[in-house]
């Protein structure tokens, strides 16, 4: 019996011509913080060369394998402060392949498999022009390596570990170019069509002046004197403020820039405004994605490989499942084994008024309201819904002759 493990399994041994050693293998885990999986226990049924068959289980295999899909539908919005390090780590991985300034092929190919055949190409492209020329991008990759291959346990053997830790990399290596890619185009896409780069960083600024002009003239001129009595701090002020809060147009101007001139015709502030801009909206559209792909990763781990079983399971945070054992030894001597469990447990509890009107020095085992607390909705009280999950009886082996030790027993 053991209880290392968040759930509760018994395997008992098959008939067979072998000698068997241990007839139950039980493992109730139930009362621990999270849950574990059992479906991928299904499949046990050897130990120390005895047979076994999985007699019982809570979660039941189907619920488990259920809980185990919101490694990918729920992981975000159960860890969601996991995006604020994700869409960092994705823009380190992209860093220096910003702007991508030759997507030409891309918009002009004719059909959708051309479409996606240069898509492909240039995130290639990408990807080898960060192994030969980058630094930044490069020592992210590397740095983010050496930890997923710490994170996989270390029962695995090293090769198994380097190519899982491989294999994870490059799948988030690879959802932050498409993504990469995909805001590239989205500017480029907006820059043709007159939307974004029109008439330099502060467009907004001069739309803003044109409307104040038409719609608020200035016959008196007091507009030009509080410029004047402010040192010109009056429409500077306006105009910088409106460029930050124009984000996707300072984006535009200085990719425009850069294509053009280069990138070490910026400033280290233009360099650094840029940056931020990108990181701004890059950071938003990452965020969904690096929960996906690490909550999959999660998901094939304990389905095909049996590892991850703490992470997966804790990330989810689920408090329902809990249950425990009791044993109890018969008139016959035989030990009887019942197993009691709770699906939901109460998020909110109450002082339960009974409970002080029983003797406070009374044993708890002995009270008819042992718990202080009770659940505050009565449907959802573990007493009103705990239920027997499993129950089996181990026989007394060499039962005492009662007759022969003591004689016949007479009425």
């Amino acid at each position: 019996m053991a209880g290392d493990l968040h759930h509760y399994m018994r395997h008992s041994s098959v008939s067979s011509d072998k000698p068997v050693y241990v007839q139950h293998l039980l493992v109730n885990g139930c009362g621990g913080a999270f849950l574990h999986p059992t479906h991928v226990f299904s499949n046990f049924n050897e130990l120390y060369g005895a047979s076994y068959k999985s007699e019982a289980a809570y979660p039941s295999f189907e619920d488990s394998s259920r809980i185990a899909l919101g490694n990918i539908l729920k992981f975000r919005k159960k860890n969601w402060q996991f995006d604020f390090i994700g869409g960092i780590i994705y823009f380190v991985l992209v860093f220096s392949m910003f702007p991508q300034c030759k997507l030409d092929h891309i918009l002009q190919d004719d059909s959708f498999s051309g479409h996606l055949r240069s898509f492909f190409s240039t995130m290639w492209d990408a990807f080898m022009y960060m192994l030969e020329h980058s630094y930044v991008s490069l020592a992210g990759a590397m740095l983010l390596l050496m930890a997923a291959i710490i994170f996989v346990p270390p029962k695995l053997s090293r090769k198994k570990r380097v190519i899982i830790g491989i294999l994870h990399v490059s799948a988030h290596l690879a959802a932050a170019l498409v993504l990469m890619l995909l805001l590239e185009l989205g500017v480029e896409t907006c820059i043709r069509h007159r939307l974004l780069a029109t008439s330099g960083y502060h467009t907004l600024y001069q739309w803003y002046r044109t409307v104040e002009s038409e719609h608020f003239p200035d016959p008196t001129g007091l507009r030009a004197r509080i410029e004047q009595w402010t040192f010109g701090l009056y429409p500077a002020c306006i105009k910088y403020l409106m460029s930050a809060f124009d984000v996707p147009e300072v984006m535009a101007v200085t990719r425009s820039n850069i294509c053009k001139k280069g990138v070490l015709s910026l400033s280290r502030g233009g360099a650094a405004i840029y940056y931020a801009s990108v990181f701004l909206y890059f950071w938003v559209f990452s965020t969904p994605v690096v929960s996906l792909v690490f909550g999959s990763y999660l998901y094939i781990c304990i389905n095909w490989l049996h590892i991850h079983f703490d992470e997966a399971f804790s990330s989810l945070r689920i408090a329902n499942y809990k249950s425990f054992t009791r044993f109890h030894i018969n008139r016959d001597g035989d030990l009887e084994v019942f197993t009691l469990a709770v699906d939901k447990v109460p998020k909110e509890w109450k002082l339960d008024p009974d409970w002080d009107g029983e003797q406070p020095k009374q044993l708890s085992h002995l009270r008819k309201f042992p718990s202080k607390w009770s659940a505050a909705t009565p449907q959802q009280d573990p007493l009103a819904t705990v239920r027997i999950v499993d129950h089996f009886v181990i026989q007394q082996t060499g039962k005492p002759d009662l007759e022969t030790r003591t004689g016949p027993v007479t009425h």
